[in-house]
């Protein structure tokens, strides 16, 4: 039984809402553990979310990272009339301008945010629906505004419902490489490139021990991130780049999804691939993966001479023509324009945020950050002002 201190609020079918709209209640929680059997049991084929969003990611980050920025477990569960769950918005709370703003957990290591959504809802979803949910949360708790942001509009065949809110295009594209059934390595990666990087391989195949794997077992996970906590420190320092790596309970938030099992037994909450002989690990790339797509998330390569092969973009082929091989649909390195990431992704996934005020506190809140969220965005996409801004950023650091 989910203990009352748990929730803070209960249904509200008592509400006169039209049969047409769906969601009838909501429960909030404020604590992972009494969310946890609706969470699981809203990871299943028959519901829509993105692998960013399990339990297991989300869980250890909050706890790793979250509780260290003070930030509060705000989980929302909408139901029927039936109180059948219809959809679990994994959210935290953090004062924001003056205001208590609701946002989705998981912070910048999270790529896309979405809800978990039973299909037939999500399919069917009105801007009713989301009025409804809209009202009901801002009915029975202090939030003042939603921060909803890096949200897809689909995700595989399904809308995402909440994109029937007011939004706005989000600060970064999401450079997107799309598979199709059946298709020639040239149309994913073309032969010329190809090309480039066997040459550079073939500098590489010599070394003892020469291969690509993805990380299976716990010991192959920890010896992994050893080596990438040792140099992905080297490589941000090279690149004049702040550590974010160093900030309280990334690392342990990092350490603790690769070794999460995920509920379904392929692989892990994150999954290491890595590119290694013998002698040393040479690049490995990390992510996380739901059947029909792979989303990259942190990345190194070695100190070595044998960086200068290219090592990063030989194991990103390899990542590619593996789950080209088990049927994904599409591949991703994460939200941004490094000149990188369009060698392999042509195309741009369109991410949308909305500021939802709750309340008359949330109004001037939520309006600011879309604002501020519009201005950053201007500047990533104009040249000049990027330069600007990256100039500033050096100085004052």
């Amino acid at each position: 039984m989910i203990m009352a201190a748990a929730v803070e609020g209960q249904t509200a079918e008592t509400r006169p809402w039209p049969n047409a709209i769906r969601v009838a209640g909501v429960d909030i929680f404020h604590d992972l553990t009494a969310a946890e059997a609706t969470w699981r049991s809203l990871e299943t084929p028959q519901h829509s979310y993105t692998p960013y969003q399990r339990f297991d990611f989300l869980a250890n980050w909050q706890r790793q990272v979250g509780e260290r920025e003070g930030l509060r477990p705000f989980i929302v569960v909408a139901h029927d009339s039936e109180r059948r769950p219809l959809l679990l918005l994994p959210l935290a709370v953090e004062q924001r301008l003056g205001a208590s703003c609701a946002s989705f957990m998981g912070g910048k290591h999270a790529t896309f945010n979405m809800a978990l959504y039973d299909k037939d809802f999500a399919a069917n979803a009105t801007e009713a629906d989301i009025t409804a949910l809209t009202g009901l949360i801002a009915e029975r708790s202090r939030v003042d505004a939603l921060v909803l942001c890096q949200q897809p509009l689909r995700w595989q065949d399904q809308p995402n419902p909440l994109a029937l809110l007011p939004h706005q295009a989000s600060v970064n594209d999401c450079p997107l490489l799309v598979i199709e059934p059946g298709a020639a390595p040239a149309a994913l990666i073309s032969n010329s490139f190809r090309r480039r990087l066997k040459g550079k391989e073939r500098k590489l195949q010599p070394l003892p021990g020469y291969r690509y794997h993805v990380a299976a077992d716990s010991a192959d996970v920890c010896r992994l991130l050893d080596w990438f906590f040792r140099v992905k420190p080297q490589r941000m320092a090279e690149q004049k780049l702040p550590d974010v790596f160093a900030e309280p309970g990334v690392e342990q938030f990092i350490r603790s999804a690769c070794l999460a099992p995920r509920a379904d037994g392929k692989g892990y909450a994150i999954d290491i691939h890595a590119l290694e002989c013998d002698e040393e690990v040479i690049a490995i790339y990390a992510g996380v993966s739901d059947g029909h797509r792979f989303s990259m998330m942190f990345n190194t390569y070695t100190m070595s001479a044998n960086s200068k092969f290219s090592p990063g973009l030989i194991l990103m082929r390899d990542i590619i023509d593996r789950h080209a091989g088990l049927n994904y649909r599409a591949f991703d390195l994460g939200i941004g324009s490094d000149e990188y990431k369009r060698l392999f992704c042509k195309d741009d996934e369109a991410i949308v945020d909305s500021f939802v005020p709750l309340s008359l506190r949330g109004k001037p809140a939520a309006s600011a950050l879309a604002a501020i969220s519009r201005a950053k965005r201007a500047v990533k996409h104009n040249p000049a002002l990027f330069e600007i801004a990256q100039n500033l950023r050096s100085m004052f650091r």
